[in-house]
């Protein structure tokens, strides 16, 4: 088994100090975790960052060094099992299901899709392994230099229908997430998809960055859009506009995104779902230093809420 490795990032017990400091009914209100592989590909190492700031959730995307339905059962168990030993819950399985170009309706696009349903039978074998019901999903690439077609949009709605049929029937619910590159990036995109597949197996992973990022709206206008009640996980951290007019990611604190408003906006909708920081930058060329960082400023952001 992968030993848990013994690291002093940034001043650890300095941070657990902040998360030992939030009052408890601040904290709790949220079910907040991290997705593992932004503090270390190492599980072991994620799991003491989780541990040194009281959460209780993991988001599981990679695992030392692969993406999660790349890595053998085995390990997969493994995993589970320092999880367990820790008393962490995966809130949601990270998959790259429909993220790549949507197949063409030919014998050669019919077999990509039938890779596509292989993805998705692997990652509902490992979410039932790991014991969450929420697999993340996305929603087509579109080529290099291109942008989303909404003439697309009924054929993607079908099969992400099917696909919802498919989850459930095996107990599990669908969240796509918008995100650059894909056929739903916006905000306005990805509610225009949820009106399009009506399935209680079928949500949202509520990105406001991204949106923001690809031209369209995070909070509060982006988050007007969607239906609350069809978000059933969301993803955190913060953005900067550059003088060129292009964005970066930055710590939590630093940037643009009203992390206070957007909890604010959650609670006030009877939110009961999952959260995690998902980094995406990096201090000095680590993951686990910005990780530190941004968990530092969005429990400053929590103890404003």
């Amino acid at each position: 088994m992968e030993p848990i490795t013994r690291r002093n990032l940034l001043g650890g017990v300095a941070f657990a100090g902040l998360a030992s400091r939030l009052p408890a009914a601040k904290l709790s209100a949220f079910k907040l975790g991290v997705t593992t592989d932004e503090v270390d590909d190492d599980l072991g190492v994620a799991i003491e960052f989780i541990k040194r700031f009281g959460l209780k959730y993991a988001e599981i995307r990679g695992l030392w060094g692969k993406y999660n339905t790349s890595q053998p059962v085995e390990k997969i168990h493994r995993a589970k099992k320092l999880l367990d030993e820790n008393n962490i819950a995966v809130c949601i399985l990270d998959t790259g299901f429909f993220k790549v170009q949507l197949p063409p309706e030919t014998a050669e696009g019919n077999k990509k899709l039938d890779e596509q349903w292989a993805l998705l039978d692997r990652a509902m074998e490992r979410a039932r392994i790991f014991g969450t019901n929420k697999i993340r999903t996305f929603a087509f690439q579109y080529a290099k230099g291109g942008q989303p077609d909404a003439s697309l949009y009924p054929r993607i709605s079908e099969l992400l229908k099917e696909a919802a049929r498919r989850a459930k029937k095996g107990g599990f619910r669908l969240a796509i997430e918008n995100v650059g590159g894909n056929h739903v990036s916006t905000a306005a995109q990805l509610a225009k998809m949820l009106e399009l597949v009506q399935d209680d197996a079928f949500g949202a992973i509520w990105e406001p960055n991204n949106s923001v990022r690809e031209g369209g709206t995070g909070f509060p206008e982006g988050y007007r859009l969607i239906d609350p009640k069809r978000i059933f996980h969301v993803h955190l951290r913060d953005f900067r506009k550059m003088p060129s007019g292009k964005y970066e990611w930055c710590g939590v604190g630093q940037g643009e995104f009203d992390h206070v408003g957007q909890l604010r906006a959650l609670l006030k909708d009877g939110y009961k779902e999952t959260l995690s920081l998902e980094t995406h930058f990096t201090i000095d060329g680590s993951k686990a230093k910005a990780s530190e960082y941004s968990m530092k400023g969005l429990l400053a952001a929590i103890a404003k809420v």
